[in-house]
């Protein structure tokens, strides 16, 4: 069943000069709608950095192994990625505001029951509701800066960006000092946050709106769960077997693991063939560059993650102090986003997406190796920094430029599935370095880390992810290829 794109919805390319294109008198205001959205992703992107450094309280307060209080950490990440998709195909009938509701609702729930967790089985459990609930938040918030036109959807972007790269990049500023005041529970319970800044977003009820659902084919609304089920476990056998020397798992469940994700792989497979319409709709990874700008945001968010899981130990190492040292140390690096997310709406009107987004993978290229091979604070700090501009700007590059590469009814469903490729990455990198430690020394581990950035720029070198044309205004789209 096919349907023609709406008037006034196809996509447009980001230019390499020239002016803007012509705007709605009454568009948005991309700044204050990318500062509400902004405030809303604080307390999610503050949940992944803030419990690494509460996990050695965690552990002995729940007397459990450390190397099992990784999956803390691994929980949040993965349902944050596997949300994402399923909050994309909720958008096919809900609108921005309702999703994002429902998201902040079971982030809230999930943290608490986190920090009120009596066991270490019952903390996973919370995490892994917070991180869904993060994950459809996310993609709440993106779909409703991306609804907006080019110029005011790269400024909220940009806000966006900075807002999560900054709350990130100070989570563990923020988890030093609850949990040295406040304690460990404090710390998971942080994202509970979300649901009074959420009555901020309520002025902006009509803007997150505007993007709402009901308007795309019968297909694309009905949830494909085979093809939610085999993307979910191949995402998870893929963080468990890096976290799995790390966390000790025995070599029987490894190989379990390792089964199910080939299965999984395999199934994904056939199911994108034989459903053009599913869950991972055929026609949008085969869209020219779609693929592509999904694998440089997952290598540079593997990147930045890597590097802020270890950045911390790195420099109570260096220095001798605390977790609350080295999170104040690492303000000037989580400073830095708010530039790049300044700079990154500059840098497209003057250069091609592609462009900038190699430049950004560079960046991040050049940070993890600044953090592998020297020691001392500073350059540790730097090197995060780097990594910081690097992941802020390419999040607010390859979101912008996503609805750009599929057809406008698509637009909301490939949303899902490029911050899934992102988010993944982002559990991938924390998980490499971390079974990586286990068995080379922390600099070879990152250094190793740094080939997936370097991945990323030479994708997009090579690949450059832009628009190939625009969809005309009539034509049609949702029908199986």
């Amino acid at each position: 069943m096919s349907q023609h794109i709406r008037q006034g919805t196809a996509p447009q390319t980001i230019p390499s000069g020239g002016g803007p294109a012509p705007e709605r008198a009454d568009a948005p205001d991309g700044r204050r709608l990318g500062l509400t959205l902004g405030m809303l992703v604080l307390p999610m992107y503050v949940a992944l950095g803030a419990p690494s450094v509460a996990l050695p309280a965690i552990g002995r307060a729940l007397a459990v192994p450390f190397g099992a209080t990784a999956w803390i950490l691994a929980a949040w990440s993965l349902t944050s990625a596997l949300a994402m998709p399923v909050a994309g195909r909720l958008l096919v009938r809900w609108n921005p505001f309702q999703v994002l509701v429902a998201g902040v609702v079971a982030l809230a729930a999930g943290s608490a029951l986190a920090g009120a967790g009596p066991t270490l089985s019952a903390v996973i459990v919370g995490r892994l509701i917070g991180g869904a609930g993060a994950g459809a938040t996310v993609i709440a918030v993106f779909a409703a800066a991306t609804a907006l036109p080019r110029r005011q959807r790269i400024r909220a972007l940009g806000i966006i960006a900075a807002a999560s790269a900054t709350a990130s990049g100070c989570g563990t500023l923020l988890g030093g000092a609850v949990t040295a005041w406040l304690g460990w529970r404090a710390v998971l319970a942080i994202p509970v946050l979300a649901l009074p800044l959420l009555l901020a977003a309520l002025p902006s009820r009509r803007a997150l709106t505007r993007s709402g659902g009901g308007e795309r084919n019968g297909a694309t609304g009905r949830l494909d769960i085979v093809g939610a089920a085999v993307l979910s476990v191949l995402a998870g056998s893929l963080i468990t077997l890096l976290q799995a020397h790390s966390v000790g798992l025995p070599a029987l469940v490894t190989l379990t693991v390792a089964a199910a994700g080939a299965l999984a792989a395999v199934g994904l497979w056939r199911r994108v063939r034989s459903t053009p319409d599913g869950f991972v709709p055929r026609r949008v990874i085969a869209s020219r560059g779609f693929l592509v700008a999904g694998l440089i945001g997952g290598t540079v968010f593997a990147g930045y993650y890597g590097v802020l899981f270890r950045a911390p130990s790195l420099i109570e190492q260096a220095t001798g102090g605390g977790p609350l040292e080295a999170g104040v140390l690492l303000v000037p690096a989580a400073a830095c986003s708010v530039l790049a997310g300044r700079l990154v709406g500059t840098l497209t009107d003057r250069f091609a997406g592609w462009q900038v987004s190699a430049g950004l993978a560079a960046l991040t290229v050049v940070g993890v190796l600044v953090v592998a091979l020297f020691t001392g604070p500073i350059p540790i700090v730097v090197g995060t920094a780097l990594a910081v501009c690097g992941f802020a700007g390419t999040q607010a590059v390859l979101v912008s430029l996503a609805p750009d590469l599929v057809a406008a009814d698509d637009r909301d469903t490939a949303q899902g599935l490029l911050n899934f490729m992102n988010a993944l990455g982002g559990g991938i990198g924390p998980a490499a370095v971390a079974g990586l430690s286990g068995l080379v020394p922390v600099p070879v581990a990152l250094a190793v880390l740094a080939a997936l950035p370097l991945a990323g720029l030479v994708l997009s070198l090579t690949r450059r992810p832009t628009p190939h044309r625009r969809p005309e205004p009539h034509a049609t789209q949702g029908s199986p290829r």
